[in-house]
């Protein structure tokens, strides 16, 4: 046997070196783990971001489709509210403006209404054992009151809803129809009825409107001549009066406004499926 002596310095640099190595290790696995623990959260993010773009579409379709279906009922109601005389208005020559009313202000009116509505139309309304109800609304066309035919043969130059005004450049309300043909074409009755009116008005010129009954009007604007007299009773299809430009108007042609309780509607519910069938272009006056 050989002795060998290893002097002191070198075993305390072997000491040195095996912690050093030691540590050096235990960095490494340390690093790895911190490594693999980053890629599996990175996975995990990238899943879960994944699975959240996914809900995210889906969110954005229920809500386009809501607010689609939202849109519609807000049409709908906003339609219904007017037609049956729920949304009250303060009447301007040629649009609608909201009207600021007092509870008992519009508390009278509507007690007016009711007691107009039942003095003109006694015989629309039945007795029962449950009080008074009206008539089916659909027994209204067999009545002949339903404004179905075309006033006048021309194109429609304006149409009923918002618009800009042609003089002030103003988003406005357009309560009606503008139907525009030839200066003095005979304008008609569109159904059976009372000429309630016959008078120069302002913004609509001469004016004739003729009552249905039932809480139905019809109104006739720009008119260059009458051919009634107030209080004159018309059937479907005579001629009250001629196609003009009175009043506030761009030129030639009838303003047509259909009211249920003097609340105007959309005149093309009614002569959208009847002929003639006019072209529709840009708003007019």
């Amino acid at each position: 046997m050989k002795r060998v002596c290893i002097p002191s310095y070198a075993l305390h640099l072997v000491a040195i070196l095996a912690v050093v190595g030691g540590i050096t290790v235990a960095a490494g696995m340390g690093s790895y783990s911190r490594m693999l623990w980053k890629a599996t959260s990175y996975n995990s993010l990238r899943a879960e971001q994944e699975s959240l773009k996914q809900q995210y579409t889906r969110l954005q379709n229920q809500v386009s489709s809501t607010n689609q279906r939202l849109n519609s009922l807000q049409s709908l109601a906003g339609e219904v509210a007017m037609a049956y005389g729920i949304t009250r208005f303060s009447q301007t020559p040629f649009g609608l403006i909201d009207g600021n009313t007092t509870p008992d202000e519009v508390e009278y009116q509507t007690s007016l209404d009711e007691f107009s509505y039942l003095e003109k139309n006694v015989t629309a309304v039945s007795m029962s054992s449950a009080g008074m109800r009206l008539l089916p609304a659909m027994q209204l066309t067999s009545l002949g009151i339903a404004p179905t035919l075309w006033p006048v043969v021309g194109h429609i130059t304006g149409v009923f809803g918002e618009r800009m005004d042609p003089f002030s450049g103003e988003g406005a309300f357009h309560s009606g129809l503008d139907i525009a043909s030839r200066y003095g074409d005979a304008v008609r009755a569109t159904a059976d009825g009372i000429a309630e009116t016959v008078e120069q008005r302002a913004g609509y010129g001469r004016l004739v409107i003729v009552d249905h009954g039932f809480g139905v009007t019809t109104w006739y604007g720009h008119l260059s001549g009458f051919n009634v007299q107030a209080g004159m009773r018309v059937k479907a299809g005579d001629v009250i009066g001629y196609e003009g430009d009175s009043g506030r108007s761009t030129g030639p042609h009838l303003h047509y406004e259909v009211r249920i309780y003097n609340t105007p509607v959309n005149p093309w519910r009614y002569l959208r499926a009847v002929s003639p069938n006019p072209t529709v272009t840009s708003n007019g006056d």
